[in-house]
């Protein structure tokens, strides 16, 4: 059977964890992250192609070739850019390869402006609050559909 693949997109700032505010995002960095989706995606039957960008441009180009190579699904973590960005929420509408919104932390838990999801308005389902943890439990729905 062929490898399922997921790609794992991060935005801003996700270059910066284990160093950046741990108390609230672990202190993990974005390479441990991306270490355990590959040992579990082997379990699960699935390729990881991990990227991060800190440009909102660069994460829509990501989400259109998803679709293009034919990925079983993406995960991503928009970081900012989940409350601004009406770009990423139309780019994941434009194609149809089920995208999973995942946040380290519970962004309804944190300040009001972070209550707002353009992305999660658009994405299939959204995993947050679990740590790192969110990322694997994403990849566990992902690996399902």
């Amino acid at each position: 059977m062929a490898s399922k693949l997921v790609y794992v997109l991060n935005g801003p700032n996700l270059n910066r964890l284990g160093k950046r505010e741990p108390g609230i995002y672990g202190s993990q960095t974005l390479d441990d992250i991306g270490a355990m989706l590959t040992e579990r995606g082997e379990a699960l039957g699935c390729t990881i192609d991990m990227r991060q960008s800190n440009h909102e441009g660069h994460l829509i180009d990501w989400l259109h070739e998803a679709e293009d190579q034919g990925a079983h699904a993406v995960l991503i973590n928009p970081g900012a850019y989940t409350h601004t960005s009406i770009a990423l929420h139309d780019a994941i509408r434009a194609i149809k390869v089920p995208v999973i919104e995942v946040h380290l932390s519970n962004p309804h838990a944190r300040e009001e402006f972070r209550h707002t999801s353009w992305v999660g308005m658009a994405a299939k389902a959204t995993v947050a609050g679990f740590g790192a943890g969110s990322y694997l439990l994403a990849l566990e729905g992902a690996a399902a559909l």
